[in-house]
């Protein structure tokens, strides 16, 4: 067994860096942005929005959201263009576009 010098420990790392690799390794945009939007969904959206709709994943410029009812899939679609506005000023990579599953029950 070998001792280690204190001075020879390793680098530390830090959790946002390692979600970053991470999520870059899964094909998904940097930290930052997921945290950004799904940190400010109800503010993006509204309590009411939110209590129905979802963000479910950030893929490149698309941002995939899940409803509980059908009602809100055709909802969301009329508000896609200014929630995608709204979401790229949050983020680095701009949003442009939603892609809207609803939820099986």
């Amino acid at each position: 067994m070998t001792s280690q010098n204190p001075d020879e420990l390793p680098p530390t790392v830090t959790l946002s860096g390692q979600l970053s690799k991470l999520l870059a390794s899964l094909g998904s945009d940097d930290a930052a942005s997921v945290r950004g939007v799904f940190g400010a969904w109800n503010d993006l959206v509204g309590e009411a929005v939110a209590a129905h709709v979802q963000p479910v994943k950030l893929d490149h410029a698309t941002l995939i959201v899940e409803v509980d009812d059908p009602h809100w899939a055709t909802e969301m679609r009329f508000l896609e263009a200014s929630l995608c506005a709204k979401i790229s000023q949050l983020t680095t990579t701009p949003v442009t576009s939603l892609d809207v599953r609803v939820k099986r029950r």
